[in-house]
């Protein structure tokens, strides 16, 4: 879903959640699921966001309205802190606008250790800047949202390593099950998702870090990892230094 393409959620997803528009059901597979994807029936975007789109608009308007802003939002950004296991909600209603701070969201289930993925099979989840690629309706574990995971940076890394096999098709999804990708339930999933698809800057972008540099300063020390490992965790640093931290008091949504 790159800049200057034609955005099929731009153009439908809206009409489509208010019923103003009957799609002919035409599935959403920009992408072949793997076994944590697997098709489980026939679920398309429109019928997706038509079920579950009125539920989280009531979930999350008010939440929105706080955080001074519309809903949908115009763009946004999920971080996600692996070893506090939360991910944050930041959204914003134009490009150049201030990052603002919506919701957290516990994440239910993650494998691996805090470092980045290197390889396919792993179990890896990576760390570092990613967009959400396309969107499953369809997924074995309800909804999903498959980042654009490896990223020119993760390929020019495994190029420096002499690296091959880095893995692919990593998820946002339900479920609290996952290898490699971030489960945070079937509520959460729901509000991401419909989230993502109402944004109308559809390149949605992820963080991923090993932990919030906000609470641990300088004095926290990388895992053993590649030598490029501190170059990848300065830019998430100075990332997360530029994103207002939520109040000790904030709600955590399920």
């Amino acid at each position: 879903m790159g800049a200057g393409k034609p955005t099929f959620l731009r153009a439908l997803l809206l009409p489509a959640l208010l019923g103003a528009i009957v799609i002919g059901g035409a599935r959403f597979d920009a992408w072949s699921p793997d076994a944590w994807t697997r098709p489980r029936g026939d679920h398309t975007l429109t019928e997706r966001l038509g079920r579950h789109g009125p539920a989280v608009q009531a979930r999350l308007a008010g939440v929105f309205a706080s955080a001074g802003l519309n809903y949908p939002p115009a763009e946004l950004l999920y971080v996600a802190f692996k070893q506090e296991r939360r991910l944050e909600v930041y959204a914003r209603g134009t490009t150049n606008a201030p990052w603002r701070h919506v919701s957290v969201y516990p994440i239910l289930a993650l494998s691996g250790t805090l470092g980045p993925k290197l390889r396919q099979g792993d179990r890896q989840v990576p760390e570092g800047f990613y967009r959400v690629e396309s969107l499953n309706p369809d997924s074995r574990f309800h909804l999903s949202m498959r980042l654009d995971y490896p990223n020119a940076f993760d390929r020019d890394m495994a190029r420096l390593d002499r690296r091959e096999h880095l893995g692919s098709d990593i998820m946002i999804h339900g479920g609290a099950a996952s290898i490699g990708c971030l489960a945070l339930g079937d509520q959460a999933a729901e509000d991401l998702f419909v989230l993502a698809a109402l944004a109308t800057d559809s390149r949605v972008r992820v963080l991923i870090s090993p932990l919030d540099f906000r609470d641990w300063g300088a004095g926290w020390q990388a895992p053993h990892g590649p030598a490029w490992l501190e170059r990848l965790y300065a830019g998430i640093r100075s990332e997360l230094a530029g994103l207002p931290k939520p109040a000790a008091s904030a709600r955590i949504m399920q």
